[in-house]
């Protein structure tokens, strides 16, 4: 009997997951893993924790909800802790697997990775298998290769739009065989050098990580609530769940896939039509796709201080008063502070916001970008590599803006966003 390992990443979830569907197709027994890299709960260059609390729960969370609804389907969740390739090899000797199914990776300490258990997997003959499974559009199906792919947004979305169409997502299996595995064991966060959460009342986002509460918030935002017919309406708006679709913490970890939320929207259209703000959910899932074709296309360079630009950057300075001031909410701006306070006590920031004290901390205090997208990594409950470092560099200038000076009036921002105060009251009373 064939036996393969499903090594789990950032795609957290039973439906439309093609590394676990071809492993089922084409192997006897599966067996799922995921593995607790220490490189991923170290500190970075810049001094920031690679992995916060706020993500590390959130991910605890969906481990938890892979592993029911795995055991619903017959299997489970092996969980295994230190180095990748050390560990995804002691698992290949011991089920004695030839094959290994995985998603593939585009940023490059996780392509890294990848190359480790390649390599530590090849003295064994057991093969490393990837599959693209985190995008919109499948990068098979688009209209030019990842080195051709356009550098600015708009002409991108046109080509692709034009000429590419998205995939139907792969059904959830209705059964995985494999062997019989012990109980789920996680790490705590103390284990991963983490402090407890605390819940505060005021979040935008309190949900819980798992594909089942992924799937949850879809059908809520889409079929209960309805709430997407007005989303290009509300996207802008600062306090509370529904402003926006909040499924980025899911998509983030992959607990819900891009091109399931897609065919759930023309689903809905189809029963209650289309406009802009349907379509506008759509907008914002390919943009993901851009900033992952881009980490693609130029690697290294987006984690670079000139990023990919042909300038260098305008903002050079490390000052660690002033970086901290912008950390802790203490800079004097009250609508940069209010983000800043919100981020820290939760995890989570508006796309408005996000883009606000992204442009304070580049353009005003003229810091090194770099500290900021590091801050936002170790803080973000919805941290993806592609569109965190994609967006920052954006906003520094040194990204895929056509506009060499993406700077926000935050005055200006605040009197449009927060006329009469309520989210600024909120968060610095």
């Amino acid at each position: 009997m064939s036996t393969a390992i499903v090594w789990l990443k950032t795609n957290l979830r039973i439906h439309d997951n093609e590394p676990l569907i071809k492993a089922i197709e084409q192997n006897d027994l599966i067996i799922p893993v995921y593995c607790f890299d220490d490189r991923q709960y170290s500190i970075t260059a810049h001094g920031f924790k690679k992995t916060g609390s706020f993500r590390a729960q959130f991910l605890l969370q969906a481990l938890t909800d892979l592993d029911n609804n795995l055991r619903q389907l017959g299997s489970g969740l092996v969980v295994v802790k230190g180095n990748t390739a050390d560990a995804l090899l002691q698992l290949a000797i011991q089920y004695n697997t030839i094959k290994i199914y995985a998603e593939q990776e585009v940023a490059y300490e996780e392509l890294q990775i990848q190359k480790e258990v390649a390599l530590k997997l090849r003295p064994i003959n057991c093969k490393l298998e990837v599959f693209d499974t985190n995008t919109l559009y499948h990068p098979y199906d688009l209209p030019f290769t990842i080195a051709d792919t356009p550098d600015i947004f708009t002409p991108f979305r046109h080509k692709v739009e034009a000429k590419a169409k998205i995939r139907a997502p792969h059904p959830a299996p209705v059964a995985i065989p494999s062997p019989a595995l012990a109980p789920l064991i996680l790490p705590t966060l103390s284990y991963l050098q983490l402090q407890p959460v605390e819940t505060d009342d005021r979040a935008a986002f309190k949900d819980k990580g798992g594909e089942t509460h992924g799937l949850k918030r879809l059908h809520y935002y889409l079929e209960d609530s309805q709430l997407v017919s007005t989303y290009k309406l509300t996207r802008n708006q600062l306090i509370g769940a529904d402003y926006s679709t909040k499924f980025s913490p899911w998509l983030s970890i992959g607990c819900i896939s891009p091109r399931y939320i897609y065919h759930a929207l023309k689903g809905y259209e189809q029963k209650y039509g289309a406009n802009e703000s349907t379509y506008w959910v759509v907008f914002e899932l390919l943009w993901r796709d851009f900033f992952r074709l881009m980490m693609g296309k130029y690697g290294t360079k987006l984690f670079q201080q000139n990023g990919i630009a042909r300038h260098a950057t305008r903002a050079t300075e490390h000052n660690t008063d002033k970086l901290h001031r912008w950390i802790n909410g203490t800079t004097g701006v009250e609508f940069v502070d209010a983000n800043m306070i919100e981020l820290k006590l939760t995890g989570f920031m508006s796309n408005r916001g996000r883009q606000n004290v992204a442009s304070y901390l580049c353009n005003d205090l003229k810091l090194d970008w770099r500290y900021g997208a590091e801050y936002f990594e170790q803080q973000l409950i919805d941290y993806d590599v592609c569109s965190n470092w994609g967006n920052w560099a954006y906003i520094a200038g040194v990204g895929n803006d056509p506009r060499s000076d993406r700077y926000f009036n935050i005055k200006k921002q605040a009197d449009q966003y927060d006329a009469d105060k309520h989210y600024r009251n909120l968060w610095l009373k």
